[in-house]
């Protein structure tokens, strides 16, 4: 399927608590009652705390979702879409929505926008938020995204 959604998404988890790509995947894959019992996990990439980037699925970075490229990330759109993570998007209450993104999270979360603006430059950026009932990514994706200078075409 042509890539059209490039999607942000939190762990919604208080923010400065380390989360493992493993502790994600567990969450997503585990059969019930422990995890969603997901086949593939929700998004293609992570960003961790300091900034490391932790690939869940391989993408060969094309302007096609392939088959293998798919992750649970958003109902109805997984075939269109990609799904970038970071980790947090909580308080330290573990009760609100908030921004907690680190420098290094930013920094990562930009290097990865522009290095897919450069394979699939028509993809819409967007907000989990923006597709469901919820406040994940903890911040607004289209006002953040203008600030740092992604095209108003890119914005959705």
């Amino acid at each position: 399927m042509h890539f059209q959604y490039l999607i942000i998404h939190c762990t919604a988890t208080p923010a400065g608590r380390w989360i493992s790509p493993e502790d994600v995947k567990r969450w997503h894959t585990a059969p019930k009652p422990y995890g969603n019992g997901w086949k593939q996990v929700g998004y293609s990439d992570l960003i961790l705390l300091d900034g490391s980037r932790h690939q869940f699925v391989k993408h060969n970075n094309d302007q096609t979702i392939d088959p293998f490229e798919i992750t649970n990330g958003v109902a109805g759109i997984n075939a269109i879409s990609r799904h970038l993570c970071y980790i947090g998007g909580l308080d330290k209450t573990f009760h609100k929505a908030q921004d907690t993104r680190t420098a290094q999270q930013i920094e990562t979360m930009l290097t990865i926008i522009h290095e897919v603006l450069a394979y699939a430059p028509n993809i819409k950026i967007a907000g989990h938020n923006q597709f469901s009932n919820k406040a994940c990514p903890s911040f607004t994706v289209s006002d953040w995204l203008r600030e740092v200078g992604i095209e108003e075409r890119n914005i959705e």
